[in-house]
């Protein structure tokens, strides 16, 4: 069984020694994951008031329909844009920050070895980028999907789906299948440690909160993210087999 103190203890450890490029990986990884007056009436003829009273009802009708009309247009154009923008935010969302998600797990990663660079951040647009959109898109459908069935079942597929960017940071060509099992048997008796691992954090966030965010920046967001390369880490070494490219057991 793994120990949380043992992985946020490595993670501090990398922490002081990529300190400001972890910090702005971070900063990356938060921004691509997640406002009239009545009047009386005088004198004058009956005929006449009456001929004033059709006009004015005329003239009422006539404006209300052309305002109407004007709202309606209004809101055409606004339902017309929110759709545009919706597509533009789903496509950036799917065809560039997606992929930079994955690319800033591999950068965590690969601060254990020490071959972390910049540059791994746009590793996934690179590297079997296709097939990286399309099951980052599934990933993420799937937990929208379990979610529609009440908050629980979707928390608790989001925990065990939670290593699948990180198998994609390291194997971005791997198929849809293969790496939806590995991340279920990864996460296997792990779900609810990693719920624990993840409260650990709950102080922390309240103060990075407190502070304006400020030592979110600088110190917890960073934590949090090599904390949680580390769990990646501990749980591949127990599936070292799962990552084989050619059969894997978990599939048979």
């Amino acid at each position: 069984m793994w120990s949380r103190i043992e992985l946020k203890t490595r993670a501090k450890e990398l922490l002081s020694l990529n300190y400001w490029k972890v910090v702005l990986v971070s900063l990356i990884y938060t921004f691509v994951s997640g406002s009239g007056s009545s009047s009386g009436g005088g004198g004058g003829s009956t005929n006449s008031s009456s001929n004033a009273e059709y006009t004015d009802s005329f003239s009422y009708d006539f404006l209300t329909d052309e305002i109407m009309a004007i709202i309606l247009s209004a809101l055409i154009f606004i339902l017309i844009i929110f759709i545009i923008a919706l597509l533009v935010a789903m496509a950036l969302s799917y065809f560039v920050f997606m992929p930079l998600q994955v690319g800033c797990h591999r950068y965590f990663i690969l601060c254990e070895s020490g071959e972390a660079s910049a540059d791994d951040v746009a590793y996934a647009f690179s590297h079997s980028y296709m097939n990286v959109v399309k099951i980052m898109f599934f990933y993420s459908l799937h937990i929208f999907l379990w979610s529609l069935l009440f908050i629980i079942p979707g928390i608790i597929k989001a925990y065990e789906y939670r290593m699948l960017p990180y198998i994609l940071a390291e194997h971005p060509d791997i198929s849809k299948k293969e790496v939806f099992a590995l991340t279920k048997r990864m996460m296997t008796g792990n779900k609810w440690d990693s719920f624990v691992l993840d409260l650990s954090f709950l102080g922390w966030s309240i103060l990075g909160t407190l502070t304006c965010c400020i030592l979110s920046i600088f110190f917890v967001n960073p934590y949090r993210n090599l904390t949680n390369a580390q769990l990646y880490l501990t749980l591949k070494k127990r599936h070292m087999d799962g990552f084989s490219q050619n059969a894997n057991p978990y599939l048979q």
